[in-house]
């Protein structure tokens, strides 16, 4: 069985090297990390992951306006997209309509087991 490739973008040096720890543990992703947005869609197109974990609040570039790009790039619209974000927590928002811009998103801090349950569904659907 291949494994999902995913792609962590986040500012956060720290957390982009725990997500991948704690995704490369479960043996079911090829994951590479990304900490500055503006090189973000060059290694989409470069890598071609399965999905996104793309944070919302950067300083160089807004997660937004990756999402953006990529959904207008032809070659790489396909690949899905889960926000990562500490504007909000869970618990501000209902379970039903935890999206950002239609998009299924993680509040920080992520746990483990929300962040690989929240990726297979998105995977699966």
């Amino acid at each position: 069985m291949s494994k999902h490739k995913i792609l962590i973008v986040d500012d956060e040096v720290n957390l982009t090297k725990m997500l991948k720890l704690n995704l490369d543990e479960t043996n079911k992703f090829d994951t590479r990390i990304l900490n500055d947005g503006k090189l973000a869609i060059d290694l989409v197109k470069e890598f071609m992951p399965d999905l996104v974990l793309l944070d919302v609040m950067m300083p160089d570039i807004q997660g937004n306006e990756i999402a953006d790009q990529i959904l207008q790039d032809d070659e790489i619209k396909h690949i899905k997209i889960i926000f990562l974000t500490a504007i909000v927590t869970k618990n501000e928002i209902p379970e039903e309509s935890k999206t950002i811009g239609g998009r299924k998103f993680i509040a920080k801090p992520v746990k483990a087991d929300d962040l690989i349950t929240t990726i297979e569904e998105v995977l699966a659907g």
